[in-house]
């Protein structure tokens, strides 16, 4: 897998998933691109995640999922773009793994991508500096802890206050760019 390594004005690859209250059922998504842009998707449940389960989907209704959703086969299309055999950053290395798995296990593929803790990125904090510091800055900006846009923009402000490295907007988290557009639809 490929390691980050820092280049000026390049970003780590960030990415969170929400899941359901299971952990493991896969509701949304969003990724870093090397800009500091993000990708950021609702996902549709798979027919078989459905099955038998009481779903707690959080802020979302089941309508809104597959009104609104991207197919996983898509996300993981996309995912794979970005990002084929690379290590990825996260706040939840165990949950996000756990919900991209049931992405990969409904298409029967192998994972393309590793997880990594983003604190590791950081070997000059503890593992409880890194905590409070990704904890202040979503209360500084007034964001929803374990929402993965908001996730990737804290871990993109972290990386910007720690780092600098000449990437832009460190004096706001707004700084890291608009939501990078995503043509989902398939070309005809």
């Amino acid at each position: 897998m490929h390691e980050y390594e820092p280049e000026t004005g390049d970003f780590p690859a960030f990415i969170a998933v929400e899941t359901g209250e299971d952990s493991s059922l896969p509701l949304a998504i969003a990724w870093a691109l090397p800009d500091g842009q993000m990708k950021h998707v609702l996902i549709q449940p798979d027919d078989e995640w459905l099955d038998g389960e009481m779903l707690e989907l959080g802020d979302y209704s089941l309508d809104d999922l597959r009104s609104f959703g991207v197919s996983p086969l898509d996300v993981l299309k996309e995912l794979e773009q970005d990002y084929y055999q690379t290590t990825l950053y996260t706040t939840g290395v165990m949950d996000d793994e756990q919900a991209l798995a049931r992405l990969f296990d409904a298409y029967n593929m192998d994972p393309f991508i590793e997880f990594a803790p983003a604190e590791g990125l950081y070997p000059e904090l503890s593992p409880g500096d890194w905590a409070r510091e990704r904890n202040n800055m979503l209360f500084e900006q007034g964001l929803q802890p374990f929402r993965p846009d908001n996730e990737v923009m804290v871990m993109l402000a972290i990386h910007t206050r720690l780092r600098g490295d000449g990437v832009r907007g460190d004096e706001d988290i707004q700084g890291t760019g608009p939501d990078y557009e995503i043509d989902w639809e398939e070309d005809v």
